[in-house]
């Protein structure tokens, strides 16, 4: 258990760089950064099984149909309808309603065996860190929202974003389970060459012309930004997910997905170069004892 919530929560730190590296990268559209980042992912599985390929099987074609669903739900299908949301209404509002994920894996992903009462706490605490940490956002959206069609339209696609990757976690977990012979290391490889043609596909149809991208300012450290992030927050960061998923119950992932947070929060602070608020400093003191509490109800 103690490599399976080390995993989890090291996939957190890197999944966190992804909240701070668009501001990183001034000048480049999320749709072409995204599709960087899991462009790099794709290419680094790739390698990796092209230079060890003796070492590696190659799934079958019901396998490779999983994969390429897989990364639609987590990664490419995923962004486009948060992409597509934050278009519509904002950054503040689909940001409300992505921050509940880690509370949906938890209640869907409870063990049979995990009374309800032992997952209360970690579930209280996790809630209470995300109302407190949500209400300055929540204030500043109110006072920008209008009415309308294309609100109503933008909450729905950051529902169906939400929905999107609550069901990849589950299925994700569910699969891992199914096939045991499936190494944590293959599985992501797979994925990552499954994201990276959907990665293409998003960038065919919705990202910038290259003629744009070539004439953006510090071309080489986008390129930079979006190798480290496709490596680290995708193809190291999915291994060491699939790891504490093949090791821990579905609720227990889940509530380290907070720790994404708590990392994110971290990065952007230290970008910043400024202090966290009394307010944040406590949300982040109940997001960890809410990983705690779960940890515990698991044992």
């Amino acid at each position: 258990m103690g490599l399976g919530v080390a995993a989890g929560l090291a996939a957190g730190a890197l999944w966190g760089m992804v909240f701070v590296v668009p501001r990183m990268t001034p000048g480049l559209s999320s749709v072409d950064l995204t599709a960087g980042r899991f462009v790099s992912y794709g290419a680094m599985a790739a390698l990796a099984m092209a230079f060890t390929w003796r070492k590696h099987r190659w799934p079958s074609p019901a396998q490779a149909a999983s994969a390429l669903g897989m990364s639609a739900l987590g990664a490419t299908g995923y962004y486009l309808l948060l992409a597509l949301s934050i278009s519509a209404v904002g950054s503040e509002v689909p940001t409300l309603i992505i921050g509940t994920i880690p509370i949906w894996v938890m209640l869907l992903g409870k063990p049979q065996g995990l009374r309800w009462a032992a997952l209360l706490p970690g579930l209280l605490l996790t809630a209470g860190g995300l109302a407190l940490m949500m209400q300055h956002t929540w204030a500043h959206a109110s006072m920008g929202i209008t009415g309308g069609q294309e609100f109503w339209w933008g909450v729905a696609l950051a529902l169906a974003a939400m929905v999107s990757w609550t069901a990849f976690a589950l299925l994700n977990a569910a699969w891992l389970r199914r096939h045991p012979l499936v190494s944590a290391t293959e599985w992501s490889n797979w994925l990552g060459i499954a994201t990276g043609l959907g990665a293409v596909c998003l960038w065919l149809l919705l990202g910038s012309e290259s003629n744009d991208l070539l004439a953006l300012d510090g071309k080489a450290f986008i390129a930079l930004v979006c190798i480290a992030t496709g490596i680290g927050s995708g193809w190291v960061a999915s291994i060491l997910w699939n790891l504490a998923s093949q090791r821990l119950s579905v609720s227990l992932c889940g509530q380290l997905i907070v720790s994404e947070t708590l990392f994110g929060l971290m990065y952007s602070f230290a970008w910043d170069g400024h202090w966290p608020a009394s307010v944040q400093w406590l949300a982040a003191l109940l997001f960890t004892l809410g990983i705690v509490a779960s940890i515990q109800a698991h044992r």
